[in-house]
């Protein structure tokens, strides 16, 4: 089953810790590459989460971002670090005896020091183990959107095939009427020169001709690769990169197509070849 790039998932839960918040975009990438946006009391768990994220998803560019807004009833616990605060007054002592003008502190920007305020270690716990649970969820519904949209694409890349396939029993049912117009023209100038032909090198002419114009060999590749396009994208590994090599080779194939024909209607096919495999080409950018 292949997998798209392209996701989006949200979750929220709350707890005495306030609100949490986990928003997961990914984007068709060539590998994968993770940005987090993560709140000061969570950055611990940043190399956790990326660990988590690579478990599961192999390819693209995924930005989660994890908002905390704190509970508003004010309630938390100013929990003070005595020690620390103890050592800062002694400096601040120090400095005001030694500092003319005996500047003065105040109280915020001691609160605000480094280590003064120490924060609850139950409520801390309580909070990582939230914001994993919640990034787990999270990452899990991005997942699940992605198969999704990987099961629209597979649809269409599907539907491409079978308008590939159309246009290639086309062209075949075309090869007997070029062939025999090759000969018809090749004939008419040979008469057109107003001389006897011999008829055995005229047929090794001819079929030097037919030869060089000849597209047997293009349309049975191009049937391989529709097909091994088919087996791709009915498996279970990813197959984003494969696909792109097919795409390469089908359009490979297309081109020559093109360039060989003699045929209105034949070179008209071949560019609508084109125009679908541009298509699945464009769709195959956003598969894992």
């Amino acid at each position: 089953m292949i997998t798209s790039m392209t996701g989006f998932a949200r979750r929220e839960a709350n707890g005495p810790f306030g609100q949490l918040a986990c928003e997961l975009r990914s984007v068709n990438h060539r590998y994968l590459e993770a940005g987090f946006r993560l709140p000061e009391e969570l950055r611990a768990l940043e190399t956790e989460l990326r660990q988590a994220l690579a478990r599961e998803l192999r390819r693209g560019k995924v930005d989660c971002s994890i908002h905390l807004r704190a509970a508003a009833n004010g309630a938390a616990e100013l929990l003070i670090d005595d020690r620390a605060l103890a050592n800062l007054l002694d400096r601040v002592r120090e400095i005001s005896v030694a500092a003319p003008g005996k500047p003065t502190v105040d109280v915020m920007d001691i609160l605000r020091w480094p280590g003064i305020v120490r924060e609850n270690e139950t409520d801390g716990e309580s909070l990582q183990a939230a914001a994993r649970s919640l990034f787990a969820d999270t990452l899990r519904e991005l997942s699940e959107c992605r198969a999704r949209e990987g099961v629209r694409l597979r649809e269409l890349i599907e539907q491409r095939c079978s308008g590939l396939e159309q246009l290639l029993t086309q062209v075949r049912a075309r090869l007997p009427e070029i062939q025999g117009r090759v000969r018809q023209r090749l004939e008419e100038r040979v008469a057109e020169l107003g001389a006897a032909a011999d008829r055995d090198r005229l047929e090794q002419e001819l079929v030097l001709l037919l030869q060089r114009l000849d597209v047997a060999e293009e349309l049975d590749r191009l049937t391989g690769h529709i097909e091994e396009t088919r087996r791709v994208i009915g498996g279970n590994e990813p197959a984003g990169r494969r696909l792109d090599f097919l795409m390469q080779e089908l359009n490979r194939e297309a081109n020559t197509l093109a360039s060989k024909s003699q045929d209105l209607d034949s070179t008209r096919y071949a560019i609508d070849m084109k125009v679908l495999i541009e298509q699945m080409r464009e769709q195959v950018q956003n598969i894992e």
